[in-house]
C-alpha cells in the first residue's frame, strides 16, 4: 500500500511526463498493478480488514442474533426484529452486558438498510394522529391477523395501541373512547387519512363529505378533525402515528405474543404503552410522561357519558326465534319470535332489545353461517315439546357446566319415562331469576342431598340468596 505522496509522483510521471506504466514500475520499484491503481484513484489509501474484527463482548451472542434474523424471514415483513428489539431481548433473556450501539453495528452489517429521509416537524399541545395497522399474533393457538388502532399525541408523543378483530365503525369509535380515557382528556385536533369510517367521499378543492355517524361522534367530544391529502403524500402529514404503527409491530409484538383473547392482548399492549413513558424526548429534554403532564391542561375535558360504540339495526326475528345479522343467526327468547327487535352490534358482543329492555346478549361472530344460540331462550317451547330436547341445536351445542350434565343424567336415570327431562326443563326455567352460576351452586347442593327437583332447587336458591345478605339460612328440607 502506498500513500498519497507516492501516488502523486506516479501520476505526474505518467500524465505529465508521458512515462509508461512499465517504466514507472521499474524506476519506482512497484508492481504494475500498484501503478495502475494509483493512476485510477488519487485518493488516500483505504484500509480493508482481511479478517473479521474480534467481538469479545458480542461474540458469544452472534449465533443467537443470526438465528433471530433467519427466523424473521418467515415472519410478516412489518413485524420483524429491529436492532433495538434484539438488544432488549439479549439483555432480558441472556443477561447481555454490552452496549446497544454494538448490537446496532452488527445488525447493520448482517442486514444493511437504507435510512429514510424525514423532515423534522414541531406540534402544538393537544394535537393527535390516528391510524390503523395490521399485525399477526398467536391467539388461542392459531396465528391470527388483528387490526391495531394506533393513537398518538403529537406534543408529548404519548402512544396508545389497541387491538381489534375489525376496522369497522364500532371498533373505530371504541378505540377513540379507550384512547381518550387513557390520556385523560380529548385532543383539540386529530389528524386522519381518508378512512371510509370517517370520510364518505372526497370533493373538489380538498373538501370532504364526512360520514354522519362520525360527525355525531366528533360533536359529542367536540374535537376538530383534519384529513391528509389523498395518496402516499398524505402519509407524511401524520408521520408520528405512521411510525407508531411500525414501532408497535416491531417492539410490542416481536416475537409474536401468544394470548388467549383480545382482552389479554390489549392488556399486554397497554402495559407496553405505559412502559414508554420513561422514553426521553431529545428535542424537549424531558420524558414522554413529563411532556404528557404538561400537555394535559390543554386537552378538552371528557364528556359526562362515553359514546355508545355500536351500530344499530332494526330486524325481525324468525319463527325459529333467531335474528339474522351479517350472515349469522342469533337467538332471542321464544316469546319474541316473529317480532321486530333492535340489534346493537358492539365490537365484542351483540345486544338485542325490545323496547327499552335487552332481551338477549351474545358474543359477536365475525365468521359467516354461524348459529349463536342460547338454550335458555327455548326452554318455554321445550317444556311444551320435551321430545325435541335432545335434538335441539341450541341444547346440543351449548357448553353446559358439568353439574348440569350430572343433574340431567341423575334425573333421567330416576325417571326413564321422560319425566326427568321435563323436571330438568323446570329447573332450567329458574335461570331467568337466579343466573346460571347460582343455579349451578343450587344443583350441587341438590345432588349432594340427592333431592333433585325444581321445587327443591328453588328452595336452595332462596337459601343461597339469604346467605348472600348474611341472613339466617333457611333449614333445608331433605328428600328421602
Amino acid at each position: 500500500m502506498i500513500d498519497v505522496d507516492e501516488k502523486e509522483l506516479i501520476r505526474r510521471a505518467h500524465f505529465l511526463q508521458g512515462l509508461s506504466m512499465r517504466r514507472i514500475a521499474r524506476e519506482r520499484r512497484h508492481s504494475r498493478h500498484t501503478v495502475r491503481r494509483a493512476l485510477e484513484d488519487p485518493g488516500p489509501p483505504v484500509y480493508r480488514r482481511r479478517q473479521p474484527k474480534p467481538r469479545p463482548v458480542l461474540g458469544p451472542y452472534t449465533a443467537v442474533i443470526d438465528q433471530w434474523l433467519v427466523e424473521d424471514q418467515q415472519r410478516p415483513p412489518k413485524q420483524r426484529h429491529t436492532a433495538r428489539r434484539i438488544y432488549d431481548r439479549l439483555v432480558a433473556e441472556y443477561g447481555f452486558a454490552g452496549g446497544e450501539s454494538t448490537v446496532r453495528q452488527y445488525v447493520r452489517e448482517r442486514r444493511p438498510n437504507r435510512p429514510e429521509v424525514v423532515i423534522p416537524l414541531e406540534h402544538d399541545p393537544s394535537e393527535a394522529q390516528v391510524d390503523w395497522g395490521v399485525a399477526q399474533v398467536i391467539m388461542a393457538g392459531r396465528q391470527t391477523s388483528v387490526r391495531l388502532f394506533c393513537f398518538r399525541l403529537c406534543y408529548s408523543q404519548k402512544p396508545f395501541v389497541m387491538a381489534f378483530p375489525t376496522e369497522r365503525r364500532e371498533a373505530f369509535f371504541a378505540g377513540h373512547v379507550a384512547a381518550f380515557s387513557f390520556i385523560g382528556g380529548v385532543p383539540r385536533r386529530i389528524t386522519y387519512d381518508n378512512l371510509p369510517t370517517a370520510v364518505q367521499r372526497i370533493l373538489k378543492g380538498g373538501r370532504r363529505e364526512e360520514q354522519r355517524e362520525f360527525i355525531a361522534f366528533r360533536s359529542h367530544y367536540l374535537f376538530e378533525s383534519n384529513f391528509c391529502r389523498p395518496g402516499r403524500e398524505g402519509a407524511h402529514e401524520k408521520g408520528l402515528v405512521e411510525n407508531l404503527v411500525g414501532f408497535a409491530r416491531r417492539n410490542f409484538l416481536v416475537p409474536l405474543p401468544e394470548v388467549d383473547s383480545f382482552e389479554e392482548l390489549n392488556a399486554l399492549l397497554l402495559a407496553r404503552c405505559r412502559a414508554s413513558d420513561g422514553r426521553l424526548l431529545a428535542d424537549q429534554g424531558r420524558t414522554v410522561r413529563e411532556a404528557w403532564e404538561a400537555e394535559q391542561p390543554h386537552l378538552l375535558p371528557l364528556p359526562r357519558f362515553a359514546w355508545p360504540c355500536c351500530t344499530v339495526h332494526v330486524l325481525k326475528s324468525s319463527r325459529s326465534s333467531v335474528v339474522r345479522f351479517e350472515g349469522n343467526r342469533y337467538s332471542v327468547p321464544a316469546g319474541y319470535a316473529g317480532r321486530n327487535v333492535l340489534l346493537r352490534a358492539y365490537v365484542d358482543r351483540v345486544d338485542i332489545a325490545h323496547g327499552e329492555r335487552i332481551i338477549a346478549s351474545h358474543p359477536r361472530s365475525y365468521n359467516r353461517g354461524q348459529d349463536i344460540l342460547d338454550p335458555y331462550h327455548y326452554v318455554p317451547v321445550l317444556q311444551v315439546k320435551p321430545g325435541a330436547f335432545h335434538h335441539a341445536k341450541a341444547v346440543r351445542r351449548y357448553p353446559w357446566p358439568p353439574v348440569f350434565r350430572r343433574a340431567l343424567a341423575f334425573l333421567e336415570e330416576r325417571h326413564p319415562d321422560g319425566q326427568g327431562v321435563r323436571e330438568f326443563l323446570r329447573i332450567l326455567a329458574l335461570k331467568e331469576e337466579a343466573g346460571e352460576e347460582r343455579l349451578g351452586q343450587a344443583l350441587e347442593l341438590a345432588l349432594r342431598y340427592r333431592c333433585l327437583a325444581a321445587d327443591a332447587v328453588r328452595h336452595l336458591l332462596h337459601q343461597l340468596g339469604a346467605c348472600l345478605f348474611n341472613l339466617a339460612p333457611v333449614p333445608v328440607i331433605i328428600c328421602v
